[in-house]
């Protein structure tokens, strides 16, 4: 599945990865169209019996990918899953070690099939709702997914792209700001449920990580929750308060260090089965980078070995 739409991807580039990997497997290409075009063509490719699908391009073609192979949920008969990333962050290639340059990748991959080398991957599934509302989503998601700011932040990124802007750290930091003053106006009010605890109210915003790092500020790993990986269960990062010497502290704390930040503000769990998110009015879901929409209810569930992916 190509994106040609994809921000490091471009036609010459495509023909080159596509004859290289011709040249060791039966190759079918499908340039994507239209959005969920990428799953559409997976989940078909499940049907057809192929051993691999190949995703190029950013994480959100990943993701649709992902998605269409485990339409009919995690079951025997899906395909492996190969990873060239043509995206502006690529975070899901590079929590699984694998070059972020396209034709690196490639080679990889090339490798992995010569070799048969693969790795099974845990996978976050979210379930959400809106309250009065027929909105009801269920998606797969392979890095990280959140409720509020981090949400907001998508979406305006969404906005500007559909204006012709490019993705890029810039603009997400200035959509981070701009939701940020949005956040400070009209703050969240999210309320956390985490199996055998008592639920936490008043939270801000809520960041749920399958794995490490949860994104990348150019080629900088941000890392919320260390420890989590595909291996494992999810991580929990939440915060009760949103001024700005707590937000000015864990930003430069995280860009400072490698992570695995603490605070009073902070509320922080890892490798957890399942979190529910609630709130009293509809806030934005986004997963792997992707605007879901409005929900006022929102559960996270870890899906361990989930998937097959060649490395």
């Amino acid at each position: 599945m190509v994106n040609p739409q994809a921000t490091a991807t471009t036609p010459a580039g495509r023909d080159v990865l596509a004859h290289a990997l011709a040249s060791d497997v039966k190759l079918d290409i499908v340039e994507t169209t239209y959005r969920g075009h990428a799953a559409d063509a997976a989940a078909q490719a499940v049907l057809d019996g192929y051993d691999l699908v190949v995703a190029h391009g950013g994480d959100g073609t990943v993701n649709e990918v992902v998605n269409g192979m485990l339409r009919d949920g995690v079951r025997p008969g899906v395909p492996m899953l190969g990873v060239v990333p043509g995206g502006s962050a690529n975070v899901f290639a590079g929590a699984l070690g694998l070059p972020r340059d396209p034709v690196e990748a490639t080679y990889r991959l090339l490798q992995a099939i010569e070799h048969g080398t693969s790795r099974k991957v845990g996978l976050g599934h979210v379930s959400s709702a809106r309250s009065g509302a027929d909105d009801q989503h269920d998606r797969w998601f392979t890095f990280n997914a959140g409720v509020g700011w981090d949400a907001d932040v998508v979406a305006g990124v969404e906005a500007q792209r559909a204006k012709g802007r490019e993705a890029s750290p810039a603009l997400y930091v200035r959509a981070a700001f701009a939701s940020y003053v949005t956040q400070r106006r009209h703050p969240a009010n999210l309320t956390v449920h985490i199996p055998d605890e008592e639920p936490f109210e008043g939270v801000r915003l809520a960041f749920v990580s399958n794995t490490d790092p949860w994104t990348y500020l150019g080629d900088k790993a941000i890392r919320l929750n260390p420890s989590t990986s595909f291996d494992g269960g999810l991580g929990v990062f939440a915060l009760h308060a949103m001024g700005l010497p707590t937000i000015a502290r864990y930003v430069t704390h995280l860009l400072a260090t490698d992570g695995n930040p603490k605070g009073g503000n902070l509320l922080r769990r890892d490798d957890v089965e399942f979190v529910r998110v609630t709130s009293r009015v509809p806030v934005n879901l986004q997963v792997d980078g992707d605007l879901l929409g409005l929900c006022t209810e929102v559960e996270f569930t870890s899906v361990p070995k989930a998937l097959t992916v060649a490395v």
